[in-house]
């Protein structure tokens, strides 16, 4: 039989990281579904030009 994974409550140390640098993987979630739905309207041809994101 297989452990199970401890849960987040059971982690203190995780708490403490998010509370101390964000929810990293929260955050790349977002992008990820950004970035999905920018390239589904890429493909169907009704994409608008791309925007800079960096400071020049």
């Amino acid at each position: 039989m297989k452990p199970e994974a401890p849960r987040t409550e059971e982690l203190p140390i995780y708490e403490s990281l998010i509370r101390e640098r964000g929810d990293v993987v929260e955050e790349a979630r977002v992008v990820a579904e950004e970035t999905q739905h920018q390239m589904s309207l890429a493909l169907a041809g009704v994409a608008s030009a791309p925007q800079e994101t960096g400071a020049s």
